[in-house]
């Protein structure tokens, strides 16, 4: 069967993890489209892979397959799981690496960093028959993981693969406040190959005639909006194409020229 399956990973490309992964699933199906999403999450840093993944997986043909191992818990008794929801299936570690899909499917109140699910269907992968034998303790992805997406693209059913779980771990994804003074304020929630700083703001967080607006991170103040990259000198404010508002430097690096990381602060002022 042709299905798609992406994967997202930590695993860089100067190893074989990867071409490893993708051995197995072709072994199983040698008829899937195989999609890099990134392999260049920091290593250990499921916030990073959640929102990479989050900017991606939209733009795939439904029911696209989406594998993502970045598990610092590989080997312990953390649990693998597969999520399907209306449009895709995903697999991956319970661990918040899914955190931004969750979230459409939320219901109720996240308990012990759990969120329940409304409108998605999580099962538990359990049934070793499913993995490859034997499993390395350090390297799921290739033995757990890889197999477990090769089986459900030709078309396993996810109950196939053990029993359902109704919540699961979902990260605190930070979310704009206001201040008592009317300033917005939102975080630094990934810093690109380029630099730019990529917030959680977004376009309906901003007011429709935004001129007047002053956008403020570390010491630095930039008034107004641009359109594009290339549409200001020094540092710029634009909505990017995954709809959050970035902080750009024309024709260098706003990151290293802030000194910025993520979890900072970004403060909209003139937004009413």
């Amino acid at each position: 069967m042709d299905a798609v399956i992406t994967f997202t990973t930590d695993f860089g490309l100067a190893d074989a993890y990867v071409a490893a992964m993708k051995g197995v699933v072709l072994g199983i199906n040698p008829g899937a489209k195989l999609v890099d999403i990134c392999h260049s999450v920091k290593p250990r840093n499921i916030s990073q892979a959640a929102f990479v993944l989050s900017t991606a997986y939209g733009f795939f043909p439904p029911r696209t397959i989406h594998l993502v191992v970045v598990d610092p818990g590989v080997g312990t008794d953390r649990r693998a799981i597969i999520l399907r929801t209306p449009g895709a299936d995903f697999v991956a570690p319970d661990n918040g690496v899914l955190s931004y899909i969750i979230h459409q499917y939320a219901t109720g109140q996240v308990v012990d960093n759990r969120q329940p699910l409304d409108g998605a269907e999580a099962f538990a992968i359990t049934e070793s028959r499913f993995w490859r034998s034997p499993v390395s303790p350090t390297f799921h992805g290739r033995d757990i993981f890889a197999p477990v997406a090769a089986h459900l693209s030709l078309g396993t059913h996810p109950s196939a693969f053990g029993e359902p779980v109704n919540s699961l771990v979902v990260l605190p994804l930070p979310r704009p406040h206001r201040t008592p003074d009317g300033t917005l304020v939102g975080n630094v929630l990934h810093i690109d190959n380029f630099g730019n700083l990529i917030t959680s703001l977004k376009s309906g967080d901003l007011p429709p005639e935004d001129g007047a607006i002053t956008v403020e991170v570390g010491n630095e103040v930039v008034h107004g909006l641009s359109r594009t990259y290339g549409t200001a000198e020094g540092l710029l404010a634009l909505i990017g194409s995954s709809d959050h508002l970035e902080i750009s430097l024309k024709d260098g690096n706003a990151g290293a020229f802030l000194n910025a990381k993520v979890g900072d602060e970004v403060k909209i002022r003139g937004v009413h």
